[in-house]
């Protein structure tokens, strides 16, 4: 547990911090004893036939077009791969058909048509509607087969990962787990932390088109894992903007000038560039979506029910879960993560 806080930590310092230099060097990180390379830059495209990687076009799949998946498929076209893409709601693929990706009607179609299928999707039951299929939405599993690759970089608790790549590998297929630290900025910017456990064999061959997407990958071993460092970090996180939200508040309420506090806490061994960020979009009331309340509601829910599963206790993120839960039944549930503030407005008025 202490090895997992001390690399929770460490990537939850890397997802809040300004994005270093961009270099093409490769370099050796490890975790666990294990070491991984790294090769941010290197975006050579693969062509994944069979089981191992050949140079020429990789076709890639994307599944989910929301605030993270649009920005994610960009810049793999933008490294060059062959991407196509679909949608739930058709209309949020226009801005990557704009951009020369391929629509499918299905995600069915888009593994049919493609070597690695990437999936961005809101929750545990959007990955495995996707995967198995509903009645309107011909699903992943059914083009699933030998020489077909899947790469979930959704934010979906252990089991359902696990579950997930059973189905997979039981038709034939490889499967990674891959949640992603980071919001839109990040997204946008090619600066993602991805958070990886599975086929190592195909976390070596997508590393080119994680790195056309993020700045750092760790692989971490077993499926499950991934999973688990993401919602550590995101329970982390959470509870650290909430506490912050409080501080702003008990601020105000005494008269202290939130410009004051936002400058001393700058200063100080608390400084984070998230609070740096988010302070004076906070005071301001401005909380356009980089991470939706929502979905930082879910994660520290799914970090609880983890918790709970392994007889752990957390009173802070459970306190915190409910301050998530308030803003949202203040209609916050579309706003930024920062918007849990929104319940101490009263007191800034």
């Amino acid at each position: 547990v202490k090895m997992m806080m001390r690399n929770a930590l460490a990537l939850l310092v890397l997802f809040t911090s300004e994005a270093k230099a961009y270099t093409s060097s490769p370099s050796i990180q490890y975790l666990h004893g294990r070491a991984i390379l790294q090769t941010r830059g290197v975006k050579t495209p693969l062509r994944m036939t069979g089981g191992g990687p050949t140079e020429g076009a990789t076709r890639l799949g994307f599944l989910g077009m929301g605030i993270m998946g649009i920005p994610m498929a960009k810049n793999l076209l933008k490294a060059g791969y062959s991407v196509t893409v679909w949608n739930r709601s058709p209309e949020k693929c226009v801005p990557l058909v704009e951009c020369g990706a391929q629509q499918a009607n299905s995600p069915a179609e888009v593994v049919n048509q493609c070597d690695v299928t990437f999936a961005m999707l809101a929750d545990p039951k959007a990955a495995k509607d996707v995967v198995y299929g509903t009645d309107d939405i011909q699903g992943v599993l059914s083009e699933i087969k030998e020489g077909k690759a899947y790469v979930d970089v959704s934010t979906v608790s252990d089991d359902c990962s696990r579950q997930i790549c059973a189905s997979i590998k039981e038709k034939g297929g490889r499967f990674l787990e891959a949640p992603v630290s980071g919001s839109k900025k990040p997204a946008e910017d090619g600066t993602l932390i991805f958070l990886c456990a599975g086929d190592k064999s195909l976390y070596d061959e997508v590393l080119p088109a994680l790195n056309a997407m993020g700045k750092k990958s760790v692989f971490l071993g077993e499926v499950g894992a991934g999973a688990k460092m993401k919602l550590v970090v995101n329970m982390i996180m959470t509870s650290m903007l909430s506490a912050f939200s409080e501080g702003m508040a008990l601020a105000s309420s005494t008269g202290l000038q939130i410009s004051d506090l936002l400058d001393v806490v700058d200063s100080g061994a608390i400084a984070s560039p998230m609070f740096k960020l988010k302070g004076p979009l906070m005071n301001q009331g401005k909380y356009d979506p980089a991470f939706p309340l929502k979905h930082a509601r879910k994660d520290i829910n799914l970090a609880l029910l983890l918790a709970s599963q392994n007889e752990l206790e957390l009173p802070v993120s459970a306190a915190a879960s409910q301050q998530y839960l308030k803003a949202e039944a203040k209609g916050a549930g579309g706003l930024d993560f920062s918007a849990v503030h929104r319940i101490y407005q009263d007191h800034q008025s």
